[in-house]
This record gives structure tokens, C-alpha cells and sequence, in this order.
């Protein structure tokens, strides 16, 4: 039985991981601001502490597996945004490591979320873990997390980074956010649809961060999308042929730029990303059609 400590605790794959792990006889530790409101919302099994200072020396931890971080789609991205996300992410990152190497003991691995949102918008060029990038601001703020994470292996820590898409889940996410207009029959593709969409099932991305804490040689940077991404316009028929609705309504690029700004990026580009380094070290999807993804989420989010 191993110790994990979990941040971003309280998130969409943070929930998940700790549900999965406890039902695996794992000890969970997570790091929240309010312990109050995550222990209801993780359930009393999961030990909460406000700082890593706070849990006591002789409560070990194996693996950090570290998901903290302020919303990247709630508002617009202004500078002072920009500021927010990204010292919820590099500062609060570096800082975590600090409180670690204090420890007496440390733990073995360290695993840490980042996006695909680090190569910017690579149109229809597959992208694997070597791809470069292009110089956005998702690209800035996924690096300097991602810089911050590593320095963790100055400490003879193990350091494994996940650059996570789209994750397809029953309850939150983007998928919420996408459902409501598809369910009222106004559904339908983002601009010309031609962007890809490097999606991945809330099992696999829950699994794979596991998978790289349970296999102590893997190192580096993986893309946490399943291998086959999709179009806007192909995940756009999917739900809709999910939900049983039409998707006729384009919404037009000139919508999103005066709503939301340079963040319309987000959903006016994508990347073609694959999984490449993750299926090399034998990691199998449960989940690489989007239509069986989205059909297995949905029917979980109406049995609730």
C-alpha cells in the first residue's frame, strides 16, 4: 500500500483519482484551502491538510501527484488572469517542492499536470511528445509549470508530466459546458469545425497519471490524449448523435473573439495529439473512439 498526496484535489480528475485510489487500499493525503469543504466533498477516507507543512513527519508519502491550479476557461484572460493562473500553477508548484525537500523523508515519484495546450495551435500536423511549440500564452503558462515540476528531480525525486486534453467526464468539465446548447437542438460546430480536438476519457487520463506512478523508470514529458483526436466538427456529430439532437448551428469565430477574447484561442485552434510515449510503455486506452466515450459519459451523467 503506497501514500499519496494529491493536489487540486477538489477538480475534476482530482475527485476521480482519489475515489479510485482509495477503492485500491491506497492511503490518500490532499492538499486543499478549505479542508472543510473537501472533506465533503472527497469523503472523510481522504486525510486534508492546508500546507505540506502541516502533515506530520512520520505520515510518509511514495507519490505527489500535483493537479492544482485555477480554471483556465472561468473568465477572461486579462493580464491580471494571466497572473492568476499562472501562480496557482509555477508558484504554488515551486513552493510545494520547497515544503517536500524540508521533509525527512521523500517521496519517489512526482507526477504533474500540464495541458497539450503546450504546443499551441498546431492545425492538422500530428503531434507527438517531440513536436515544438508555438509561442502562445497556453504555451507560456504550460511551460513554466512544467519547469517548476522538474525541479523536483534536483532532489532525486522521479519527475513525469502529463500534458492533458480534453477530458470527457458524466459531471463537469468542458463537456458540461458543451451539452446545454446541443440538448436544446442549437448545437453544432465551432468555426469551419476543422480544428482537432485531442480528447481523452476520464478513466484513461485517472489510469494513466497511475500508470506512471506505478512504473518508477518512466520519466519525461506524455500526452494524456487518446490516440485517436477527433475534428470539432467529428466531436460535434458524435455528441450530437449521442444526445440524439441535430448540430446544424455553426457558431461563428467572430462570436467567440468578442465574448471571450484571446481565450478563444482555446477553441479556435487545437492539436493533433497523440499518445505516442504512453502506448510505448505498454499503457492501453479504454477508450479511442469518441462516440463509445461519449455515449458510455452521457448515459452516466443521466443515471445520476
Amino acid at each position: 500500500m503506497a501514500a499519496f498526496l494529491i493536489t487540486g484535489a477538489t477538480g475534476l480528475i482530482g475527485q476521480a483519482l482519489c475515489q479510485r485510489l482509495l477503492n485500491n487500499g491506497e492511503t490518500v493525503f490532499a492538499l486543499s484551502r478549505n479542508c472543510q469543504k473537501a472533506a465533503k466533498i472527497l469523503g472523510s477516507q481522504v486525510q486534508c491538510f492546508e500546507s505540506v507543512d502541516s502533515i506530520p513527519l512520520d505520515h510518509h508519502i511514495d507519490v505527489v501527484i500535483n493537479l492544482a491550479g485555477a480554471p483556465i476557461v472561468d473568465k477572461r484572460w486579462t493580464d491580471a488572469r494571466k497572473q492568476i493562473l499562472l501562480k496557482s500553477r509555477v508558484d504554488y508548484t515551486r513552493d510545494l517542492i520547497d515544503k517536500l525537500s524540508k521533509r525527512s523523508s521523500l517521496p519517489h515519484s512526482f507526477i504533474s499536470g500540464s495541458a497539450v495546450g503546450w504546443y499551441g495551435n498546431q492545425d492538422d500536423t500530428i503531434v507527438t511528445e517531440s513536436r515544438s511549440f508555438k509561442p502562445e500564452f497556453s504555451h507560456e503558462l504550460c511551460e513554466q509549470w512544467e519547469q517548476a515540476a522538474l525541479s523536483a528531480e534536483s532532489l532525486g525525486i522521479r519527475v513525469a508530466i502529463v500534458r492533458t486534453g480534453l477530458v470527457v467526464a458524466p459531471n463537469g468539465g468542458f463537456l458540461s459546458k458543451m451539452t446545454l446548447p446541443f440538448k436544446m437542438g442549437l448545437g453544432g460546430p465551432i468555426s469551419d469545425g476543422q480544428q482537432y480536438m485531442p480528447w481523452i476519457h476520464l478513466d484513461d487520463i485517472c489510469r494513466l497519471f497511475l500508470f506512471l506512478a506505478e512504473n518508477r523508470s518512466l520519466t519525461g514529458v506524455y500526452n494524456g490524449a487518446a490516440p485517436r483526436p477527433v475534428t470539432n466538427q467529428q466531436f460535434s456529430k458524435a455528441l450530437a448523435q449521442a444526445l440524439n439532437r441535430p448540430a446544424f448551428f455553426r457558431v461563428p469565430s467572430c462570436v467567440l473573439k468578442a465574448s471571450m477574447g484571446e481565450m478563444a484561442d482555446l477553441l479556435l485552434g487545437g492539436q493533433r495529439a497523440i499518445p505516442e510515449k504512453a502506448q510505448a510503455a505498454g499503457f492501453e486506452f479504454l477508450y479511442t473512439d469518441i462516440q463509445s466515450a461519449l455515449n458510455d459519459v452521457l448515459k452516466s451523467s443521466d443515471s445520476k
